[in-house]
């Protein structure tokens, strides 16, 4: 079940050859929503100094789709340990590092985990032992830490979370606390669009000033964290994330962005294997490209934002500017976003001849310059954009079946062969896209959609997956 199961394997050997104290086995591993699968682990003591010579217990579970997604890992303590809760230590021994926040293959090794974990319990011991009292008393948490960390779960918490998750629970997951993430967490919670949002914080260091007052002013049903398995059972994950590095062409920016998602897509598809994925990223059609590969999603739950906020955008101006209500509702952006976009349309009226119809086209494309010409330099601000992932948000999780205009995989439309993803009108609900609405037949425009199809195509060949 292991999908790279040599690379796997190579690493597990390197593990048992530095660490020959280390046992591994096959056990049932519960995450945090109750469900659960079969992992491979391994458990046993690290050598720690701290004024003296201490071997701290741990166990390591084994995602199936390591090396691209860290392990799980957790402290070991025997009864007459007690958990020192600290920065890297939760009260359940659950071990955070930032390591396992940075993780990514193949930079990113179990060796390279151990020796930051050995070093990190150097500066704050993450164990303490307990008088004969304090060990009875602790017995009790002990039985039910293992109880998780073994894979069993105990019935009352269970039966509490089936009941959650029963009827209609609603979680989204906005990974990236940039401006943008923080920017759709609001939207998201303005509109009432989901019961929970976890917003993931992939970032380095300590928070940014936006999540700190996400967790000052605390927005209700809103959950701040850096650990993935926070984003279980997320019925919709946004993708926010852009690389800051110091890439100096185009490409190695995309690459770099490449790089940042190998380590994330893996993970939320792990925990949200039933998820939509809302790609808000840039270039969102090449980065909606490369979310639907490395998930091994199917190509309905994978969705850029793509021109959808243009598209509402053009909708509104025809219709209350231009007083074109009845052009508006048929009216879309569709191909690349920015200024590569082109207008379209998903109905023609039946005229009586061909005059007719070319002065009826000829009468929208003079309506849709004008609209144009006044949607010139409005731009995409953090704040619109997550308006308009709330709005995707809101057709999918509440199974709307309304027409957005987001970037999905053309090949097969409009005589494109080659797997890219473009702005088309789709039809959205819970399962993602559901249909995509035939577009009116123009030369123009399918010339222009093939064009951008071919940029794209050559700009992903260059890629290294």
């Amino acid at each position: 079940q292991y999908k790279f199961r040599d690379l796997t394997i190579e690493e597990l050997k390197n593990v048992s050859k530095t660490y020959p104290n280390f046992t591994f086995s096959m056990n049932t591993y519960t995450f945090k929503d109750g469900s659960q699968k079969d992992l491979l682990n391994f458990s046993g003591t690290v050598p720690v100094k701290y004024g003296n010579s201490y071997n701290i217990p741990i166990c390591l579970w084994i995602l199936d789709s390591h090396p691209f997604a860290p392990p799980i890992c957790f402290l070991k303590p025997t009864a007459n340990m007690g958990i020192a809760v600290g920065k890297h230590v939760d009260a359940r021994g659950r071990i955070y590092l930032p390591y396992l926040q940075n993780w990514s293959h193949p930079k990113s090794t179990l060796i390279g985990l151990i020796k930051e974990m050995i070093a990190k319990f150097e500066e704050e011991l993450p164990l303490y032992s307990l008088s004969s009292s304090d060990a009875a008393r602790q017995s009790e948490l002990l039985s039910y830490i293992a109880k998780i960390t073994e894979g069993e779960t105990d019935m009352k918490s269970r039966s509490k979370t089936e009941g959650r998750n029963e009827g209609c629970f609603n979680k989204i997951t906005v990974v990236g606390a940039g401006d943008l993430g923080i920017a759709c967490v609001l939207a998201v919670a303005a509109k009432d669009v989901a019961d929970k949002v976890v917003l993931l914080d992939v970032s380095e260091g300590a928070a940014k000033g936006g999540t700190m007052d996400l967790e000052i002013f605390a927005v209700p049903n809103v959950e701040i964290s850096k650990d993935f398995s926070a984003s279980a059972d997320s019925k919709v994950v946004v993708l926010t994330v852009n690389s800051l590095g110091n890439a100096q062409t185009y490409l190695d920016v995309i690459q770099s962005n490449v790089d940042l998602f190998r380590g994330i897509i893996p993970a939320v598809s792990h925990y949200s294997q039933n998820a939509v994925l809302l790609v808000a990223s840039h270039p969102v059609e090449v980065m909606t490209f490369v979310s639907w590969k490395l998930s091994l999603f199917p190509k309905s739950r994978v969705i850029g934002v793509g021109a959808n906020l243009d598209s509402e955008r053009f909708q509104y101006m025809l219709t209350n500017l231009l007083k074109a209500e009845v052009l508006a509702k048929d009216a879309w952006f569709i191909g690349e976003q920015g200024e590569d976009k082109v207008p379209s349309w998903t109905s023609c009226n039946v005229v009586a001849n061909q005059t007719e119809a070319m002065a009826a086209r000829n009468s929208r494309e003079k309506v849709a310059n004008r609209a144009m010409e006044v949607l010139k330099g409005k731009g995409q601000r953090s704040w619109s954009v997550g308006l308009s992932v709330a709005d995707l948000a809101d057709s999918i999780l509440k199974d709307k079946r309304k027409v957005h205009s987001v970037s999905t995989l053309a090949k097969g439309c409009c005589n494109i062969n080659s797997e890219v993803f473009l702005s088309l009108p789709c039809i959205l609900g819970n399962s993602g896209v559901i249909e995509m609405v035939t577009l009116e037949e123009d030369p123009l425009v399918q010339e222009k959609l093939q064009s951008s199809a071919g940029s794209i195509h050559d700009l992903q060949q260059q890629l290294k997956l």
